[in-house]
């Protein structure tokens, strides 16, 4: 694999890992392992600046947008931190700092590094007047209501000498006491359990009923004060302050002047931070004068003036119990180590993934082993070893399963794949339940009136056996005893309003293997309807850019089987949306055919996609870099300087937004920011 490839399939790795921790609350790997994974980036990035891109991992920050609530742009740009896990990296980083200031005596505020979900709060009058996610560290959720009810946030501020107005940013938390009452509770429902505190804390917040936010009390820590009028230079001296206002500010925090003494708070909050009531997972460092701060600045995605130190995963030794076997949506058989229960980074530990059967092999798991566990950044635990030593002699192998422990189907294994596969995805409970919470996805057919419980109610119940089958659900089979007649409606009136989305996403809704929302708006644009792809062959389906053999097949094995196409031509008799339109959905000219366009920098009229969107239905082609057959770059304001001097390098034009719009004809509609560059540059830097 060349390093041009390597790089593209870290991008692609690292934004479906951003897209799991922040979206979907899943992660499946520690944050050291994604961290290790994107300076490896970072560092093939440097060495090969043409090819350069915006949508890279690296000059973003990961998004846990909402879109049931209200969005609300940052004043403050929310940065995340560059992450270290070794004293040699904060050595290079404070003598950076030192040189960046051109060696005048700096100190260094160092406190904890709590690992919850980022939030913003806004008082004005000494009153909390909105609180907002970080989401995507431009625009966040605004989670007021759901704030209001968290006992250590202050609605009301006493007296003081606190500024007119101002943001304090900090960490929602749950504590560790709280975490195992609730999963206890879930438990005993039966309910899927909470995989770490953070999920909880971040699940909880987003939740659409205050009262369910209330019960779970969340705790809050807060980091960051920011305004004009602040009360001292020093943010130490401002957290103080803020503290004798009523805020719970970071605990130990210490403001210290010499590098060892940095190294000394690291080493006695490695074990100290054990004792604490809620997940921690490093130290954070920062310059403590706001002017010094200034001065140093930030790059796109991270302050120079501050670094996070993370401390290493926690290993524990327990005993493995059983390994039971998940079935996935795509019939994909996950193994799981069920052992013994054993405390590790503040949490109950009893089950970890165990990945695939060549991951049981690498390990030589026998039955009864004791298993070394890791949980780094207190996410979801995985074994990284064996004590063979105590293993009994007469122990057995773990042998992976040979039929699906849902429907007894036999397993398949695909070429190329680790995992093994159910093929019975007409008749297995896990894959029916998961296609359909599949389909109503957000990004699919956003039925966001359902959800994976109310989906297992349905099946239970007999009302849904595939994807059309909620189309003929009706208010009366929902509301049953007739307490729930208000939801019932909501529910069928989502559904119905589905009927609205357009072909693009209903092709990515259906769930072909393989076939993700990229590839879908691909295929669904070049074949316009769903009877053209039906009958695509191999050969017309790979004429598709980004199409791919496999892509192909999978595509041609779904509509192959005959129960799929009942359900494309049922959907298709409800209404569902099996062709583009000429409404957006298609291209509406040819004024950009043949043109080669790179977009860079910050745009007043439409967003970056907006304009990707435009160039597509154009006849115009995105591209991610210059080269020599650019047609030309679409700049807006902060263009990237490297993409700047390629461009000029090359001789490749680089055209303004307005002159775009103008030159080719394209219509100029202000986009919802009013006319303001929708990610303006802040006038105050701040971190989180």
């Amino acid at each position: 694999m060349t390093e041009q490839e390597r790089i593209v399939q870290l991008r692609r790795e690292l934004h479906e890992h951003n897209h799991r921790y922040y979206v979907l609350n899943q992660p499946t790997i520690s944050d050291q392992e994604f961290d290790f994974l994107m300076h490896e980036l970072q560092e093939l990035e440097a060495r090969h600046p043409d090819m350069c891109d915006p949508t890279s991992p690296t000059q973003r920050v990961g998004s846990d947008l909402n879109q049931e609530f209200k969005q609300v742009e940052h004043q403050y740009p929310m940065l995340s931190l560059a992450n270290t896990y070794n004293e040699n990296d904060v050595a290079d980083w404070y003598e950076s700092v030192r040189k960046g200031l051109n060696g005048q005596p700096f100190e260094v505020c160092c406190e904890m590094k709590y690992d919850g979900l980022s939030i913003s709060l806004i008082y004005e009058e000494g009153r909390l007047v909105q609180a907002v996610t970080r989401g995507d560290g431009v625009h966040g959720d605004d989670v007021t209501a759901n704030v209001k009810t968290i006992r250590t946030i202050p609605l009301l501020l006493p007296k003081g000498n606190y500024p007119r107005k101002f943001e304090i940013r900090g960490e929602i938390l749950l504590p560790f006491k709280e975490f195992d009452r609730i999963n206890k509770e879930r438990e005993q429902a039966g309910e899927p359990l909470f995989a770490n505190p953070r999920n909880a804390a971040s699940g909880t917040l987003k939740s659409q009923n205050s009262r369910v936010v209330a019960e779970r009390k969340l705790d809050a820590y807060l980091y960051y004060l920011l305004g004009e009028h602040l009360p001292a230079d020093g943010h130490y001296e401002n957290l103080q302050e803020a503290a004798s206002w009523g805020f719970q500010t970071s605990r130990g925090m210490k403001k210290v002047k010499t590098l060892q003494e940095v190294y000394d708070f690291i080493k006695y909050w490695d074990s100290a931070r054990k004792e604490l009531p809620v997940a921690t997972d490093g130290i954070v460092l920062k310059v403590n004068s706001l002017h010094q701060q200034e001065l140093l600045g930030a790059t796109a995605k991270s302050p120079r003036w501050a670094i996070a130190y993370k401390y290493k995963a926690e290993r524990v030794l327990t005993q493995l119990q059983e390994v039971t076997y998940q079935v996935g949506r795509t019939g994909a058989i996950t193994p799981v180590a069920n052992m013994l229960p054993v405390q590790l980074a503040g949490t109950t530990v009893k089950r970890a993934t165990l990945n695939n059967e060549d991951f049981i092999r690498s390990f030589e798991l026998h039955e009864n082993d004791w298993v070394y566990v890791e949980k780094g950044g207190e996410i979801i635990p995985k074994i990284v070893g064996v004590e063979q030593s105590r293993r009994d002699p007469k122990a057995e192998p773990v042998r992976f399963i040979g039929r699906c422990p849902e429907c007894g189907a036999q397993l398949v294994r695909f070429e190329g794949e680790a995992a093994w596969y159910c093929p019975n995805d007409t008749g297995c409970p896990p894959q029916i339940k998961g296609r359909i919470e599949h389909f109503i996805a957000r990004k699919a057919m956003n039925i966001d009136s359902l959800g994976p419980e109310t989906v297992d109610d349905y099946y239970r119940r007999g009302l849904i056996r595939n994807v059309a089958d909620l189309y003929t659900i009706d208010v009366q089979q929902i509301n049953g005893d007739g307490s729930r007649e208000k939801s019932a409606r909501k529910i069928v009136n989502g559904i119905q309003k589905s009927t609205e989305v357009p072909f693009e996403r209903v092709v990515f809704a259906l769930g072909i293997r393989f076939v993700g929302e990229t590839s879908a708006k691909l295929l669904a644009r070049h074949f316009k309807d769903i009877d053209t792809l039906m009958a695509a062959t191999e050969e017309q389906l790979t004429e598709v850019e980004g199409i791919g053999t496999v892509m192909a097949r999978s595509v041609m094995d779904y509509f192959a089987e005959p129960r799929n196409r009942e359900i494309v031509e049922r959907l298709r008799s409800y209404g569902v949306q099996m062709a583009m339109t000429d409404n957006g959905d298609a291209a509406t000219s040819d004024r950009l055919v043949g043109l080669n366009i790179v977009i860079s920098g910050v745009f007043h009229h439409h967003s970056r996609d907006e304009y990707k969107d435009i160039i597509e239905r154009n006849g115009g082609k995105n591209v991610s870099s210059i080269s020599k057959n650019t047609s030309f770059v679409l700049a807006g304001e902060n263009m990237g300087p490297s993409k700047l001097a390629k461009a000029e390098q090359l001789g490749v034009e680089i055209l303004p937004e307005s002159e775009f719009l103008q030159r080719y004809n394209l219509e100029e509609t202000p986009s919802p920011s009013d006319g303001k560059p929708l990610r303006q540059e802040p006038e105050q830097l701040s971190l989180f």
